[in-house]
């Protein structure tokens, strides 16, 4: 084996890959003796050694060196295609370890790469020698990416996955901002201004505290730029996330004002015990103090450490007056006590639970045996206000729900009222009336109490709704009844039928029945004629049937225009004609 060949395959290796030459030497006489061992066998001990200097190697075989030709009868076809196996997996492993420890090295650093493919809200960006992923959770709220665009992001984590390594980006850790920081400001670079901390809601706000050992630069200004053209680059690269830019102080006297900056603090308050900060504001700075959604407050909070409160005046001496009270109930307090914790900011029994007993102990002089009594009541205390702003919360969500449905009801009301409100407002652009603003306010109070009226209306279509499915119910088990009498009356029909006899006589009472209809709907001042007919129509019935009329029946044939003397020529001439149907029976 030409030494000399050996050195410059080992050299070319590791000036490609970026392996150290110890391991690919390493790799090359782990090959051989995979390949000596296949030939000898397994129970022989075998030694391979490649001098570091000239590359020659040197097989030892139960303490016997190999020459020259049995060294190339070793490696034949076969053996060396499993040396080159061997050694390529080694090289393989050895690439992913160097890889693995340039881009750990860059943990928290800002790459730039190229998108190679979107997949499932995934980026798949090309860093060079290794790809990265940028996870749709890692992405600015908002971005949206194309194939060969160019991103930067910082690396967040580094993983070895079997002969791969696995980089993880993100585009939301507070770090980005930070490295943003150095590559647009050359000062932040330099370190003649310091990022002394930072906070961020990624795609909305972020708080920068800056601060410079050189008095005579502003570190703010420097950030910022003429006309704001170093903190643009900087917005527009995170996709017009605001950024505000504080200046640090070592005391929270000063820096809990700039933090919360643009809201005007009047008084701020340091509950060190607690690791708690109570804000004084003006009522018209409160809502700027605790920004939308408190944002402004929760990003002041993570940019000084400690936990910042913000309320009024007056509502900071109503919640020390019901805070005194209530720790003055609890056993083993005293009042000088319950206002020591009141004064070290100690305002709820959640944050009485939470002290540590010695410190306690001090604060009031107590025994240990007390601490632990007045530290229970108050995880009891805790544990029951929990529980009912947990039953308002739910409460307060019923109510929203409720609401919600009674607008989505109220919605198609609505939209057919706004076409006739347009059509009642004035089209020819004058202005508004002077009582305008206080129709404003009337149509408030009426909306107010349309949506009352709305809610009772759901409670009472509610009731209706149970009152309709009771007497739905109650139908039900009518036409339950009704069915089973149409059985029993089918069953009576099924029953076996009468003489014949009883057919016809049937048969006439039918046909009688259909005459006396037909009489009944006659006008009553039809002439003698017209009652002679139904007097010789119902004679002719009878003699069918063989049955006489019942009483009924002469006065349905008997009009109620007629006379007296009429009525009594018909019933003679009916009792005439029952007696001939008698004799002829």
């Amino acid at each position: 084996m030409n030494g000399v060949e050996l050195l410059r395959i080992v050299d070319a290796i590791h000036r490609d890959k970026n392996i150290d030459k110890e391991i690919v030497f390493d790799g090359i006489e782990q090959a051989i003796l995979s390949a000596a061992r296949k030939h000898y066998g397994e129970e022989l001990e075998i030694v391979v050694e490649i001098n570091r200097e000239d590359g020659e190697v040197t097989v030892n075989v139960e303490a016997k060196e190999l020459d020259s030709d049995e060294l190339g009868d070793l490696l034949g076809r076969i053996a060396a295609q499993t040396a080159k196996q061997v050694m390529i997996q080694k090289i393989r492993e050895a690439e992913r370890d160097a890889l693995y420890d340039e881009f750990t090295a860059l943990r928290g650093q800002i790459v730039t790469g190229a998108v190679t493919r979107i997949d499932g809200g995934t980026v798949t960006v090309n860093l060079g020698k290794v790809e990265g992923l940028l996870p749709r959770g890692e992405q600015i709220p908002g971005d949206s990416h194309r194939v060969g665009e160019r991103v930067r992001a910082v690396v967040m984590d580094v993983r070895k996955s079997g002969t791969r390594v696995k980089i993880i980006l993100s585009r939301t850790h507070p770090e980005m901002v930070r490295r943003l920081f150095e590559l647009e400001i050359p000062e932040v670079a330099e370190n003649v201004i310091d990022v002394r901390s930072l906070a961020r809601e990624a795609g909305y706000r972020s708080k920068v505290a800056v601060s410079c050992f050189d008095s005579k630069i502003d570190c703010v200004g420097a950030c910022v730029g003429v006309r704001g053209s170093r903190i643009k680059s900087v917005v527009e690269e995170l996709a017009g996330e605001r950024i505000d830019i504080v200046r640090w102080n070592d005391s929270l006297q000063v820096l809990v004002p700039n933090a919360l900056q643009p809201a005007e603090v009047e008084d701020v308050i340091l509950c060190p015990m607690l690791g708690k900060v109570i804000v004084l504001v003006r009522d018209d700075q409160l809502s700027l103090a605790i920004g939308k959604k408190g944002q402004n407050v929760r990003l002041a909070s993570k940019l000084v450490g400690w936990d910042i409160h913000v309320m009024t005046q007056e509502r900071l001496d109503e919640q020390l007056d019901v805070s005194v009270a209530a720790f003055a109930a609890v056993p083993e307090v005293t009042g000088e006590l319950a206002e020591s914790l009141v004064a070290q900011g100690f305002f709820t029994f959640d944050d009485l639970s939470v002290i540590e007993p010695d410190q306690l102990a001090e604060l009031g002089g107590l025994t240990t045996e007390q601490c632990d009594v007045i530290v229970a009541h108050a995880d009891e205390e805790s544990a029951r206000a929990e529980v009912r702003e947990r039953r308002e919360r739910e409460e307060r969500q019923r109510l929203a729900r409720i609401e919600a449905e009674t607008r989505a009801l109220q919605g198609p009301e609505s939209a057919a009222e706004e076409p006739a409100a347009s059509a009642a407002a004035p089209s020819n652009g004058a202005p508004p009336s002077e009582g305008s603003a206080p129709a404003a306010a009337e149509e408030t109070s009426a909306e107010t109490a349309a949506e009352e009226t709305a809610a009772e209306e759901t409670a009472a279509e509610e009731t209706a709704a149970e009152e309709t499915a009771a007497e739905e119910t109650a139908a039900e088990e009518t036409a339950a009844e009704e069915t089973a009498a149409e059985e029993t009356s089918e069953e009576t029909a099924d029953a076996p039928a009468p003489a014949a006899e009883t057919s016809e006589v049937e048969v006439a009472t039918a046909a009688t029945d259909e005459a006396d209809q037909a009489v009944t709907l006659d006008e009553p001042d039809e002439t003698n004629e017209s009652d002679e007919t139904v007097i010789a129509t119902t004679a002719q019935l009878q003699d069918a049937s063989g049955e006489q009329p019942s009483a009924e029946e002469s006065a349905q044939t008997t009009d109620d225009g007629q006379s007296e003397d009429e009525q009594s020529e018909v019933e003679a001439a009916k009792a005439s004609t029952a007696e001939d149907s008698t004799q002829a029976g």
